[in-house]
């Protein structure tokens, strides 16, 4: 017991006016927040202990309300304490997305209410409701990636050629990036992130949602973090999310061929941002854990620049951080 859980815990005892039954630890994250199940009469709710100082858990409130007013199945907000860093939540289950698939659970139909419920979050959106996921931002999630994967994980400094290539590549895929329909962005659209409930799913982790790209979601819908899928079932998940997205008059590209382009150049800036994320986590914030996926984004990001003669220079640094001969047709 820390003294953040021991205020956390008279907090509570305040705020529901008996004492609690049982806290247990019900999840933690990449972030400063940590999360308790508090077990009261019949009831259960979730306890979000939030650094003031660390996390700005207005920006939870404030999305939270937004995806519920879509009609979707986020936390209601049961009680707050901003200045001490403290929400209380109503609980949506045990169960997330990924456990429910690695069980054997019917996969298509959780990606089905997966796919509608992003939808009807994207055709709510309201211009000024978010922040922008603008070139800045975007560019400054590109760069954790040299910062903190080749160069503290790897222990790799870059000479003149290989940022310059970097950096062509760099420009490539903000470019396409910046060139796609804006709608509302969750940022973490995962299966970790989405609970197995009634409605389904239940949406969490969505405090860092922007306005940005319309094919972000979709991507680290499939892409996942810590779960690989076929490529069948990636490109066919895909397909039907557009069909829906078309069908609701949402902006996607007439074109799938062109949709399919967005997804993987928008799921190569994530990819990309992930490593430096989880080298970060490690090298910064002492959460080891992080790295044991960076295997999984290298493979999705060798997927990538397979396939796109403009991400030639990225395939030929892929090859020199694994110590590899540089493959056939990577050309700078």
């Amino acid at each position: 017991m820390d003294d953040r859980f021991r205020a956390l815990e008279a907090w509570l005892r305040d705020t529901l006016a008996l004492a609690p039954s049982r806290i247990e630890p019900a999840s933690a994250d990449a972030s400063f927040r940590r999360y308790f199940r508090v077990f009261a009469g019949d009831t259960s709710l979730i306890a979000m202990d939030a650094p003031p100082q660390r996390e700005d858990s207005s920006a939870f409130i404030r999305v939270a309300a937004l995806l519920r007013e879509a009609g979707l199945h986020a936390p209601r907000v049961v009680a707050r304490d901003l200045d001490r860093g403290f929400l209380l939540l109503s609980d949506l289950g045990t169960t997330t997305y990924m456990a429910a698939m690695r069980e054997g659970r019917d996969v298509d139909r959780l990606f089905a209410d997966a796919t509608t419920a992003l939808v009807r979050w994207q055709g709510a959106t309201r211009p000024g409701a978010l922040p922008e996921y603008d070139e800045a931002l975007l560019r400054r999630e590109l760069e954790l990636f040299p910062e903190w994967y080749v160069g503290r994980h790897l222990g790799i400094t870059l000479d003149g050629s290989q940022r310059e290539g970097l950096e062509r590549v760099f420009r490539a895929i903000l470019a396409r990036n910046l060139g796609e329909p804006r709608v509302y962005v969750h940022r973490d659209y995962m299966p970790r992130n989405l609970m197995v409930c009634d409605p389904n799913p239940g949406i969490l982790d969505f405090q860092d949602a922007v306005i940005g790209p319309i094919s972000y979601d979709v991507a680290s819908l499939y892409r996942d973090a810590f779960i690989s899928w076929d490529e069948e079932r990636v490109l066919d998940g895909t397909i039907r999310y557009w069909e829906k997205a078309r069908a609701a008059g949402l902006p996607v590209r007439a074109d799938f061929a062109e949709f399919w382009r967005d997804v993987e150049w928008m799921g190569l800036q994530r990819h990309l941002k992930v490593l430096g994320i989880f080298a970060r986590l490690r090298h910064r914030d002492g959460k080891a854990g992080y790295v044991e996926d960076t295997p999984r984004f290298v493979a999705y990001v060798r997927h990538a620049v397979s396939r796109y003669g403009d991400l030639a220079p990225l395939g030929r640094l892929m090859d020199a951080l694994e110590g590899r001969e540089p493959r056939a047709g990577y050309t700078f």
